[in-house]
């Protein structure tokens, strides 16, 4: 009897240091994925030669360095794509997304948005900037001023100068915007990739093309060597407005460091060194918080395209 009643308390001390040790393994767990990294990985889309953009992010390595107290590193991909895959496979930490991009990373569970950028707004007709700060642009359709085309239904069977079909203003928008409106210019007007929005204007003016899609205003990239360009060239149709690129970071960080990382970017735009950097790399003014919803019309619009 003595034995057994041995047996039994070894048996159930044996259970309890089991279960502790199962408590602390899962408590140890639960810390590591709310831990603060020991260093940020930066990645940004090309907006020009990578090796100039790295040069002009470098910069910004060193100042979030400095406000999160981690080695910060910064690197270009070759597309947006490439950047999905390294937030889903851990690679990346942070990523200067555009709205299809970030999408795209979020549905699929690698990304979560973090900020939003902030640029001038433009006025029409002279496609000036403003003073005041929006999150948000249009894609426009421009034509030559003297062609005879005045709206996108004198688009059929026209050329129509376009950027890659990941390009949120140079194709999706507004080839789902005029989809909606029952105009399917993939079917009905002869598409022409150029590299670069500044080139779709060129091939305008060219001759080239008959129109092109551009982000509004793409015009003024052209005005410093050509002054009249903005009498030479026309807006012929605007988008709905399309969402600013995100700060997007990795899903499973926590959330005590994605404040510590929004904080950072927000101080480090309002100041004048960090300013004229984001300034620098993609035009950016500043940045504010953004919410998942803000990008369900991409989603409507990749929808329509897809369909």
């Amino acid at each position: 009897m003595k034995k057994i009643i041995k047996l039994t308390a070894l048996i159930g001390a044996l259970l309890v240091t089991l279960g502790l040790t199962a408590c602390s393994s899962g408590s140890k767990t639960t810390e590591k994925q709310t831990e603060d990294p020991k260093s940020l990985t930066v990645q940004f889309v090309p907006s020009r030669q990578a090796d100039t953009m790295e040069a002009r992010a470098k910069p910004l390595a060193d100042l979030l360095s400095e406000k999160l107290g981690i080695p910060v590193k910064v690197s270009v991909s070759t597309d947006y794509t490439s950047m999905v895959e390294a937030m889903a496979s851990k690679k990346i930490d942070v990523g200067f997304l555009p709205p299809d991009g970030y999408v795209k990373a979020h549905d699929r569970g690698a990304a979560d948005v973090l900020l939003q950028a902030l640029r001038y707004g433009v006025k029409q007709p002279n496609g000036q900037s403003t003073t005041d700060l929006v999150d948000g642009y249009r894609s426009m359709i421009v034509a030559k001023s003297d062609s005879g085309i005045k709206s996108y239904e004198d688009l059929k069977g026209k050329k129509i100068a376009v950027q890659n079909v990941t390009s949120t203003s140079g194709y999706m928008m507004p080839v789902a915007d005029l989809k909606e409106k029952g105009f399917d210019v993939e079917k009905d007007a002869q598409l022409v990739t150029v590299k670069g929005h500044d080139q779709g204007i060129i091939s305008v003016l060219n001759g080239d093309t008959d129109a092109a899609f551009v982000f509004e205003d793409a015009r003024t990239l052209l005005q410093k060597d050509n002054p009249n360009i903005m009498s030479e060239i026309t807006p012929i149709y605007f988008t709905e407005m399309i969402p600013n690129d995100t700060i997007s970071v990795r899903s499973d960080m926590s959330d005590s460091f994605r404040q510590k990382l929004s904080d950072a970017f927000i101080d480090i735009a309002k100041t004048e060194k960090g300013h004229e950097i984001v300034a620098s790399i993609y035009s950016h003014q500043g940045y504010e918080k953004a919410d998942d919803s803000k990008f369900d019309l991409i989603r409507k619009y990749e929808k329509l395209i897809n369909d």
